[in-house]
């Protein structure tokens, strides 16, 4: 990982600290525990070391646990966040991430405790407020999910 002294448009990787500098997601609803292989503009992979502790387990389901789809797309929205944090400098702002859409959205495998999520995303659009992704949620290889997504980043409103 680049350091704090290094432009962040030359981070290819973002560790804990960094999301939380680019996202305003916190426990117990960030679902990316580092960003890796960030290209500006284009992509990276985010990754989500999956435990028996995630709250969400408690309840899908207690006695075999699944990841809800749903979080495995929000951890997806999470990684594009960080990386259009990255391309535009967007570091230390007081910025949030709006869903605008998710199309063709498909599950395909399980992700269950233990697991090591990749969440592989693309820019399909972008480089101003409104981003369109292409995401891939694989496990060892297997792809576990798919979706594409469009948000808007904008500056967290004061009150």
């Amino acid at each position: 990982m680049a350091d704090d002294t290094q432009s962040p448009a030359l981070y290819t990787e973002a560790d804990l600290a960094l999301i939380k500098r680019i996202i305003p997601h916190r426990y117990p609803f960030l679902f990316i525990d580092k960003v890796r292989d960030i290209v500006a503009h284009q992509g990276g992979v985010g990754i989500k070391n999956v435990t028996c502790n995630e709250p969400h387990f408690a309840g899908h389901f207690p006695d075999q646990p699944v990841m809800p789809g749903v979080t495995i797309v929000e951890a997806m929205a999470q990684t594009s966040a960080v990386v259009v944090g990255v391309s535009r400098n967007i570091i230390d702002q007081p910025m949030l991430t709006y869903f605008m859409g998710i199309d063709n959205c498909k599950f395909r495998r399980m992700v269950v405790p233990g697991d090591v999520l990749e969440l592989h995303v693309t820019s399909k659009r972008g480089g101003g407020k409104i981003w369109k992704f292409e995401g891939k949620a694989l496990v060892d290889g297997q792809l576990c999910a798919q979706a594409e997504f469009t948000a808007m980043m904008a500056p967290k409103a004061d009150g």
